[in-house]
């Protein structure tokens, strides 16, 4: 399974996902996370379903969001804070590049400590 880590260790609101990784890897050695710029060949080739852990705007609390969340998160401001990622998504699946999403959405500025045991926890539900 993979796993893309989406983020910006420059920026304290956006990094949380960044931070996690090194925890999550010990704890699912068998999950490959992979941090990528999601404007920047994403996702790869012939990958059809991708889950994704990022930053989300408008939450308090770690979210499981997938692509029936999306289209109702599109109509509200509650969104993935980069709407640029949200409009990629919609586009790929309409075009046929991917079948299913699945975002781990972590609240921004998130004390990774306390968000952990969720991301943890969804992550687990994944397998």
């Amino acid at each position: 399974m993979r796993i893309y880590v989406f983020g910006n260790m420059l920026i304290k609101e956006d990094n949380s996902a960044l931070l996690m990784v090194s925890i999550l890897q010990k704890t699912f050695p068998h999950i490959q996370f992979i941090t990528v710029d999601p404007n920047e060949n994403f996702p790869p080739e012939r990958e059809k379903n991708v889950t994704i852990i990022d930053t989300v705007s408008g939450i308090s609390t770690t979210l499981f969001l997938d692509f029936s969340d999306l289209k109702n998160i599109e109509k509200t401001p509650i969104s993935p804070h980069d709407y640029d990622l949200l409009l990629h998504l919609l586009l790929l699946k309409k075009i046929g590049k991917i079948d299913s999403v699945r975002i781990i959405g972590i609240p921004m500025g998130a004390d990774i400590n306390k968000e952990i045991t969720e991301v943890k926890r969804i992550i687990s539900s994944l397998l």
